[in-house]
């Protein structure tokens, strides 16, 4: 029932943030303009975002009408396809200084992963791990970013409080109570119905949700329990036109890379 290791099993191209280019491919600049940046819950989630980031949206879906969508890890619900590590460049040189801000500073260097991600699975077909809020690690200095590039029924992101242990984010400390606690209860009432988590009830309550609003962009720690907020009687279409079409990133420090004062 582990997902913490999909973040390394991804097998696309890690991008520095140093020998960066100056500028975006045509159709992928990004704005900043709008930014900002607060906390949710009693343990003050940091949570960033930007609307209106990309400056041709229209483009971008256009773009990924032409990738070829596979799926990656048996996590995600849906198939992916890595972003050109040129865009990742041009983005990180960016969205470095708003990452030092809001998530560090380190430091480091970051480093950058990226895909464009849809969501296709049916509700009846998801596997057990995929019917509860999940995390994407235990490192809390690796950061995620969702950008929603869809019109559709489906939402954006929404964050849990696991109830028996009170946890909203889990660490390599946290982990096994976290996990033996989840799994007793389990035994006792059962897998959850096949279906995308909502309330998170039983054992997990929703504590935010960010509505997804077209062409805006979240980043929050990746060890927060999240969930996808998806409408399990709306279809999930595998044209990126038309289904639940979003772009994810992680950041993280590079490791082991020398002190630059910039993080």
């Amino acid at each position: 029932m582990d997902c913490l290791t999909e973040f390394d099993r991804l097998i696309l191209m890690v991008v520095p943030s140093t020998s960066m280019q100056q500028s975006a491919p045509e159709g992928w600049g990004i704005s900043l303009a709008h930014a900002q940046a607060g906390t949710f819950s009693a343990s003050n989630q940091m949570l960033a975002s930007i609307d209106g980031f990309l400056e041709a949206p229209a483009q971008v879906i256009l773009q990924a009408g032409l990738q070829n969508f596979a799926k990656i890890t048996p996590q995600y619900p849906g198939v992916r396809a890595p972003l050109d590590p040129a865009i990742c460049r041009a983005w990180l040189r960016q969205l470095t200084p708003l990452l030092d801000q809001w998530f560090g500073p380190y430091g480091r260097p970051w480093e950058m992963q990226a895909w464009y991600s849809l969501v296709t699975t049916p509700p009846a077909q998801l596997a057990p791990i995929q019917r509860l809020p999940h995390v994407d690690g235990t490192d809390p200095t690796q950061i995620a970013m969702m950008l929603y590039l869809h019109r559709t029924g489906h939402g954006g992101t929404a964050f849990f409080r696991h109830k028996s242990t009170g946890l909203e984010s889990l660490t390599a400390n946290d982990f096994a109570r976290y996990a033996a606690a989840l799994q007793a209860e389990v035994g006792r009432t059962g897998l959850p119905p096949a279906a995308y988590p909502t309330d998170g009830a039983p054992h997990f309550e929703r504590v935010h949700t960010v509505p997804g609003a077209f062409n805006s962009a979240v980043f929050y720690r990746g060890n927060i329990l999240h969930s996808g907020v998806i409408d399990n009687a709306a279809p999930l279409s595998a044209d990126p036109a038309e289904g639940r079409l979003t772009i994810n990133a992680f950041f993280r420090p590079a490791a082991g890379a020398g002190a630059t004062g910039t993080g």
